[in-house]
């Protein structure tokens, strides 16, 4: 799967959770009228950040964490045939607990 990717210093890969697409009236949401969904988990994450003094910074996010991010947060790319997000930790607004 992916495997053979590892994020570099505070970037984080994330799968995004796809929306239902039925209301719970029963109303079907075509894909033209979905919007991207703004919650996603954690596929792997970098060694951190390094602040001034050249000291690492550890993420507060891992593998597995279910996260909130912005809308046009990160940038799409594809692993493996799998379409994904690559973005900051500091474009994540939180961990879903």
């Amino acid at each position: 799967m992916t495997s053979t990717f590892k994020p570099l210093h505070d970037r984080v890969l994330v799968r995004r959770v796809e929306q239902e697409s039925k209301t719970s009236g029963g109303i079907i949401i075509p894909d033209s009228a979905k919007e991207k969904p703004i919650e996603g988990h954690v596929v792997a994450v970098g060694s951190g950040a390094r602040d001034e003094a050249g000291k690492l910074i550890a993420l507060d996010v891992k593998a597995g964490d279910t996260i909130i991010f912005g809308k046009w947060s990160g940038t799409e790319i594809k692993i493996d045939s799998e379409d994904l997000l690559i973005m900051k930790e500091s474009d994540i607004f939180g961990i879903k607990a």
